[in-house]
């Protein structure tokens, strides 16, 4: 009985001993640059498939592999360490980097035009090597930062990014964010500027950085100005494009409607006025570029005040005898 005993309590410890033994945990290595690598004893250790047996530890752990010893990714391609098996026959090559080094996605910050995103993931996609960029371009880790100007020479994401191999830099707006601006203008409201249209048909350079700096911290110019080639007026010259007189291809014009005690309300067409006239022929001779307080009675008008100045008879219908009814609604 005590034999019993002590050959089960033998064989206890001898099981103890192996589940101690087989009690292997994932090992961690902390590179330089490259942020930390994990290697997983128990994927190394399963089965590939029903048929094939366990990948033994001395697979590994030999002359080629030894205790506390660091390798170099140069050495891991001589066949040590990893690459005794990474070496694109019996598992990945090693230059699939990112499936052992984990990748993120970078956020430049930009003063002059806000964030940029760089993603690991979609460059991976189309190049799948890492030694692409790296260290040939970039080093693995924190890197100095390159202006634009030295992008255009073929540095930093020039060497891929010139119209060739992948979209020029000069597509600005595939990186850079770019957003729709309102500009808030008190005689005639908000005006829409579309970065996405202006994009498309002209480009960044056309008026980055020589008409506007990429921020916001430009100053307001007048209409007056833009006339003269300022701002808006560089290109809107009617021959690049539409001349900035033609206001009403970006202020917004509205119908109006003026109530009359004796007549009924009197409407006002801005969209066919604009159609005949320009914006000057009214503005700001006759009237401001807001809605007037000021009301201008028809003696007034019949002696060439406001709507008078033009419906004289000779310019347009007058403002006398039994035409009222063509604006009056009697």
């Amino acid at each position: 009985m005590k034999l019993r005993w002590i050959a089960l309590t033998a064989l206890i410890m001898c099981y103890s001993i192996s589940a101690m033994a087989l009690d292997i945990k994932d090992k961690t290595f902390a590179t330089e640059n490259a942020g930390k690598v994990v290697f997983s004893h128990a994927k190394h250790l399963k089965k590939k498939n029903a048929k094939s047996a366990n990948i033994s530890c001395k697979a590994c752990h030999n002359d080629d592999m030894k205790k506390n010893v660091s390798y170099t990714m140069a050495q891991m391609e001589q066949g040590k360490s990893c690459g005794q098996c990474h070496n694109g026959k019996k598992a990945f090559a090693l230059a699939k980097c990112s499936a052992c080094h984990k990748v993120k996605d970078i956020t430049f910050k930009v003063k002059e035009t806000g964030p940029v995103l760089f993603k690991h993931s979609v460059h991976l996609q189309k190049k799948s090597e890492c030694g692409e960029c790296h260290n040939t371009l970039f080093k693995t880790g924190a890197n100095p930062r390159v202006t634009m100007a030295a992008m255009e020479k073929g540095k930093s994401c020039g060497a891929c990014h010139n119209g060739k191999k992948a979209f020029g830099i000069d597509k600005c707006a595939s990186c850079h964010p770019v957003k729709e601006i309102t500009f808030k203008v008190k005689e005639t409201g908000p005006t829409l500027f579309s970065h996405k249209f202006h994009v498309e048909v002209a480009g960044c350079d056309k008026c980055h950085p020589k008409l506007y700096t990429p921020n916001s911290q430009n100053k307001p110019v007048g209409m007056a100005a833009m006339e003269k080639g300022k701002s808006c007026g560089a290109c809107h010259n009617s021959k690049d494009a539409f001349a900035v007189k033609e206001c009403s291809k970006c202020h917004p014009t509205k119908e109006l409607v003026f109530e009359s005690k004796n007549f009924g309300p009197a409407k006002f067409s801005h969209k066919f006025h604009v159609g005949m006239y320009s914006c000057k022929d009214c503005h700001t001779s006759l009237y401001n570029t807001v809605r007037s307080k000021t009301v201008v009675s028809m003696r007034k008008m019949e002696e060439g005040k406001s709507c008078g100045s033009c419906h004289d008879g000779k310019t347009a219908f007058t403002v006398k005898d039994d035409k009222c009814g063509t604006c009056h609604k009697m």
